[in-house]
C-alpha cells in the first residue's frame, strides 16, 4: 500500500469531513478504605498467637478482624487504625474499672 502522490489529500486537518472528539465527565468517588488497605498496616494480635502461627502456619485474627498468616516485619508498616481504636478502647475500659 502506498500513499497518494499528493499526501495532502489524506490530511485530517484539511477541513474536509472532520471527526469529532468528546469529553466524558464522570464523578470521582473514593472509598475511605480501599480493598487491600489492610495489607498496608501492622495489626494487633496477641503475642502468643503470633508465636503459635510461626510454628504451625495457622492464620491469626487481628483486633480489626483481619485474618492472615503473618510473614512480614510489622515495624515497616503503620499501625492499623481500626486495631488501634479497639486496643485503645480496651485500655480505656481497664482504666475506668
Amino acid at each position: 500500500m502506498s500513499l497518494p502522490a499528493n499526501s495532502i489529500e489524506n490530511d485530517p486537518f484539511d477541513g474536509g469531513s472532520r471527526g469529532g472528539t468528546a469529553t466524558v465527565e464522570r464523578e470521582e468517588t473514593r472509598q475511605l478504605i480501599e480493598p487491600g488497605d489492610s495489607e498496608r498496616f501492622a495489626h494487633y494480635v496477641r503475642k502468643e498467637k503470633i508465636m503459635e502461627s510461626a510454628v504451625t502456619g495457622d492464620p491469626v485474627i487481628a483486633l480489626c478482624g483481619k485474618v492472615w498468616v503473618p510473614g512480614r516485619d510489622p515495624q515497616k508498616f503503620p499501625v492499623c487504625p481500626e486495631c488501634k481504636a479497639v486496643y485503645d478502647g480496651f485500655r480505656d475500659a481497664d482504666e475506668n474499672s
